[in-house]
């Protein structure tokens, strides 16, 4: 059993039906579906963790299910916290980070009546047959909010990105951002910082004041903790910013745009009705569409705040994001190039 401090809980009001895949089931059995969820940080972080946490709690409250999570697993514990779950005979264990990946390929196949799902892209060709991973469309997300920083930005000379850990899925959003500004207004410049870190807000502020000093009039964040020090950093020199993963608007009244947020509420309720109508598809990589993944929001404001954003450079937006709901942008392509 792994040392970690587990924080259990078990929710069997019935609520509103979340899927149809829910609806509909003639009887649940005796034995309900035990999902439990790693995550890296905290579910207080408003964020990345909190959102998914929020769609755990949700199938929590629906019949036949049973949910529990581990908060602020260090990656030294990962495998102790996983195979602690799998030894205790959870049906389903859901690892949030990119981290994981890689962990449930190694660990997984010890389990083979257990299934695991990864929060991140497939890391190899062939995988376990127990293990589905995610490809959440964070590249199309990237060059979108940078076709709408390059749109909305005053000036028209730089746009900022604020990077936070320096691996392979922040680094490709940070030059797809920069392939969305500079292919949607002509003489724009893209710029990016990846700081190396998700949870230190001084760097996120740096990041976004270096950039600001060289022209950026825009900010957009993929960082968490950094990401907010970003947006902090953007407020104090009054510039425009566009948060992420959660609808920040209240991190800089006045100054956000909008917020990118992520719907991994939506994620987790359907990687749960998978599971509990047997259409979970092991060895595979999920490719929603940037539009399933993705939406927008801005407060009381709805999707945007239009003291930020003219309604005419939105419009310009959703044509450039409809494209690239349907598959019309090879962003993947653009920034191999």
């Amino acid at each position: 059993m792994p040392s970690l401090s587990r924080r259990r809980f078990t929710l069997t009001t019935a609520g509103a039906t979340l899927l149809p895949l829910l609806a509909g089931r003639a009887a649940f059995a005796a034995q309900p579906i035990r999902i439990a969820m790693l995550l890296p940080g905290s579910i207080n972080d408003g964020g990345w963790d909190t959102l998914a946490w929020q769609g755990l709690e949700a199938v929590g409250h629906e019949p036949g299910f049973k949910v529990t999570y581990t908060e602020n697993v260090p990656q030294a514990q990962m495998e102790q916290a996983i195979r602690g779950y799998a030894d205790d005979g959870y049906d389903l264990i859901i690892g949030h980070s990119f981290e994981y990946g890689s962990a449930f390929d190694e660990i997984a196949p010890d389990y083979p009546k257990t299934k695991f799902f990864a929060s991140t892209f497939k890391p190899a060709e062939k995988a376990p047959g127990n293990v589905e991973f995610i490809g959440m469309a964070y590249l199309q997300a990237a060059y979108g909010a940078g076709a709408l920083a390059a749109l909305i930005s005053i000036k028209g000379k730089a746009v900022g990105f604020v990077g936070g850990g320096d691996n392979p899925t922040q680094q490709g959003m940070m030059r797809a951002f920069i392939a969305g500004a500079e292919h949607t207004r002509a003489g724009i410049k893209g710029l990016g910082i990846v700081t190396g870190d998700y949870n230190n807000a001084a760097k996120g502020r740096e990041a976004a004041a270096t950039m600001i000093g060289n022209g950026a009039d825009v900010i957009w964040h993929a960082a968490d903790v950094t990401g907010l020090g970003a947006l902090q950093g953007a407020a104090a020199a009054h510039v425009k910013a566009i948060g992420c993963y959660s609808d920040q608007s209240k991190v800089a009244p006045n100054w956000i745009a909008t917020s990118f947020v992520l719907n991994l509420p939506w994620m987790v309720k359907q990687v749960a009705a998978s599971v509990q109508g047997g259409t979970f598809k092991g060895g595979t990589e999920w490719h929603p569409t940037v539009a399933q993944m993705w939406v927008f929001a801005d407060g009381a404001n709805g999707q945007y705040d239009p003291k930020l954003v003219e309604a005419a450079q939105w419009q310009k937006f959703q044509t450039i994001w409809g494209a690239l709901d349907q598959g019309k942008v090879d962003v993947a392509s653009m920034i191999r190039s």
